[in-house]
């Protein structure tokens, strides 16, 4: 897939969504910041904004990136309207091809899955050399597919934190894993439905 079919492709999944007013943030990035000291975060893939706008809420300066154009703006309206325009910078972004600049204290990349041409070890290797000493990378993928889900391909498999770790091949004495586990939750769709899913969950520290 093209780089202009896939920003067709993603444009094309967020403007079949309504615009929500309010979204939420995910589950795990609440669940694994929560207590920790605010600073930088980089937002990948960053869909309609709840992790976003959650962090922003908290404190955190965030640079939330999209392939989407509809994403984008959605984000960046939603950020001014919640008051927090001056929290949220917001980039229409192709992690293929570019990577934002910058030192974070977080990355997260919940859900970096797409039918399109993508080295995910790579970007997320990227995005470890992007901390700063003491940062974290949160990497949170589906370990199981959601009725609503876009990818309904019963032989899609998906790989372990442990393997997904193993891919981005990181010097031990620079970054730790500090957790790699697959919980299970009940699941909110777009419409309001719910299910029972797996998350496998990778949380790597830069110790230096």
């Amino acid at each position: 897939m093209s780089p202009t079919d896939a920003v067709a492709f993603w444009d094309g999944v967020h403007a079949a969504r309504p615009a929500a007013g309010d979204p939420q943030p995910n589950a795990r990035l609440t669940e694994v910041v929560t207590g920790l000291p605010v600073g930088d975060a980089l937002d990948l893939g960053c869909g309609d904004g709840g992790d976003a706008l959650w962090l922003a809420g908290q404190g955190w300066q965030v640079t939330a990136t999209d392939i989407s154009a509809v994403a984008v703006e959605r984000l960046t309206a939603l950020a001014r309207s919640h008051g927090l325009g001056d929290h949220v910078t917001t980039v229409r972004a192709d992690v293929r091809t570019s990577f934002p600049p910058g030192g974070f204290d977080l990355v997260c990349a919940h859900y970096l899955h797409t039918p399109c041409a993508l080295d995910r070890a790579t970007v997320l290797r990227s995005a470890a050399h992007a901390l700063r000493p003491g940062g974290r990378l949160l990497v949170v993928d589906h370990g199981s597919a959601a009725p609503w889900s876009w990818n309904q391909d019963p032989d899609t498999r998906y790989p372990s934190p442990r393997e997904v770790a193993a891919g981005i091949d990181l010097d031990p004495a620079a970054w730790t894993v500090e957790r790699a586990d697959t919980p299970r939750r009940i699941a909110t769709g777009p419409d309001g439905s719910t299910a029972e899913v797996t998350d496998h969950v990778l949380l790597i520290r830069r110790t230096a």
